[in-house]
C-alpha cells in the first residue's frame, strides 16, 4: 500500500476521532469536569486542521474522478478532452500539495509537538565545573524563553556553594515549546578554563539534559495505590536549613522505580503538586520508551531521542563555537547562543528534525 492511501487510512481514523470528540464536547458529564473539557478542546483544536485539510483532499480526489471519467469518454469532442486533461494535471498538482502539507502536519501538529515541557539538568563528570555548566544551560533556556515570551517556572533544584547546579527541575509554557525544545536532551559538552582552574588549562567537562511532554492529568492516570509519599525537612548546600517543617516531599511510582524529589517551596501541598506534574511526565516518557522498544526504535537511532547518554552538543569557548554533532553544524557564536540567542540552533535541528519525522511516517504509516 502506498504512504497516501495509508495516509488517507489514517485521516479517516483523525476524523472519527474529531467526531468523537464533537460528542463529548457537548455531554454535560465532560463539561462539568473542566480537566477533561479542556482537554478535549485542545485536542479537538489541534485535529480540526487535519479534518479540514482532509475535506479539501476528498474533494480534489472527487474531481480528479470526475475529470477523469470525461478523458475515458470516446465522445469525439477534443475540445472537451483537453479541458479535462488539464483539470487533471492541475488537480493532481494540488492533491500532492495537499498531502504534503497534512504530512508537515504530522510534525507541527502532532499530540507532543504542542505541549509545554518539564526539563531536567544534571551535572555530569566535572565536579564543580560541571555544576556551574548546568547553571549556564539553565540560564540559556530561561533568556531563550523570555525572547519566545513563554513562562517558566522552577519545580526543583539542588545548588552549589559556588552558584551551580547538580540538578534542576523546571517548566516552560507556551506557544509549541516541546516542538523547539524536544532536540535538546542528551549530553551537552563544555569545553573550556574552568573558573577553579589556577594553570589556565582547558577542561571537559558535561551535564545532560532531558526534556519532557508536559502531561496533564487526564492523558495519564496514576493510581494512588502505586506511589509512595515521603515528606522529610529540607536543607540547602552544606546542610542549610531551608525551613524547619517537613514541606519536602518525595514520590516513588513504585511500579517503575521512579523517584521524584520536590523541596524548594515552603508549603508542602506545592511541593506534592510539583512532584507529581514531573512524575507525570516522567512516566509518561518512560512507557513510550517501552513502546518504542516493543517495534524496535531505540532512542539511539532517533534525532533528539532523549537519549542522555547521547553526546549531542560541544560549547568550545576558547573558539567561541557550538558544534551539533546530530547534523554536523558549526556555531561560531556561542557568546550569543549562551544568552538565549538560539533562533539558528533551533531552526537547524526542527528542519533536520521535520525531514526525519517524514521517514520515520513514511516507514509507519
Amino acid at each position: 500500500m502506498q504512504i497516501n492511501e495509508k495516509l488517507l487510512k489514517k485521516l479517516r481514523e483523525i476524523l472519527e476521532r474529531y467526531n468523537e470528540l464533537e460528542t463529548l464536547l457537548s455531554d454535560p458529564e465532560v463539561i462539568s469536569d473542566n480537566t477533561r473539557y479542556t482537554s478535549y478542546v485542545k485536542e479537538h483544536g489541534r485535529l480540526s486542521k487535519f479534518v479540514g485539510k482532509y475535506s479539501q483532499l476528498e474533494e480534489t480526489l472527487k474531481q480528479k474522478e470526475e475529470a477523469k471519467a470525461i478523458l475515458s469518454e470516446n465522445n469525439g469532442d477534443a475540445d472537451l478532452q483537453n479541458l479535462a486533461r488539464d483539470e487533471v494535471n492541475s488537480l493532481e498538482k494540488k492533491e500532492t500539495e495537499l498531502f504534503e502539507e497534512i504530512k508537515s502536519y504530522f510534525f507541527t501538529e502532532s499530540d507532543e509537538s504542542r505541549k509545554n515541557v518539564i526539563m531536567e539538568i544534571r551535572a555530569g563528570t566535572g565536579g564543580e565545573e560541571a555544576a556551574l555548566f548546568a547553571a549556564n544551560l539553565f540560564r540559556m533556556y530561561t533568556k531563550y524563553a523570555e525572547k519566545q515570551r513563554w513562562k517558566v517556572e522552577m519545580l526543583a533544584n539542588s545548588p552549589t556553594e559556588m552558584g551551580g547546579f547538580k540538578e534542576i527541575t523546571f517548566s516552560i509554557s507556551g506557544e509549541a515549546v516541546y516542538q523547539k525544545f524536544c532536540y535538546e536532551s542528551g549530553t551537552h559538552r563544555v569545553q573550556r578554563v574552568p573558573a577553579t582552574e589556577t594553570s589556565g588549562r582547558i577542561h571537559t567537562s558535561a551535564a545532560t539534559v532531558a526534556v519532557l511532554p508536559e502531561i496533564e492529568e487526564v492523558e495519564i492516570k496514576i493510581d494512588p495505590k502505586d506511589i509512595e509519599i515521603d515528606t522529610f525537612r529540607a536543607s540547602g548546600p552544606g546542610g542549610q536549613k531551608v525551613n524547619k517543617t517537613s514541606s519536602a516531599v518525595r514520590i516513588t511510582h513504585i511500579p517503575t522505580g521512579l523517584v521524584v524529589k520536590c523541596m524548594d517551596d515552603k508549603s508542602q501541598h506545592k511541593n506534592r503538586s510539583k512532584a507529581m506534574r514531573i512524575l507525570r511526565s516522567r512516566l509518561y516518557s518512560f512507557l513510550q520508551d517501552q513502546k518504542k522498544d516493543e517495534r524496535d526504535k531505540t532512542r539511539r537511532t532517533q534525532i533528539g531521542s532523549g537519549d542522555r547518554s547521547e553526546k549531542i552538543r560541544t560549547y568550545n569557548y576558547p573558539q567561541n563555537r557550538v558544534t551539533d554533532h546530530r547534523i554536523n553544524l558549526n556555531l561560531y557564536s556561542l557568546d550569543k547562543i549562551m544568552l538565549g540567542e538560539m533562533d539558528e540552533l533551533t531552526e537547524a535541528m526542527t528542519n533536520h528534525g521535520k525531514e526525519e519525522k517524514m521517514k520515520e511516517l513514511a516507514a509507519t504509516l
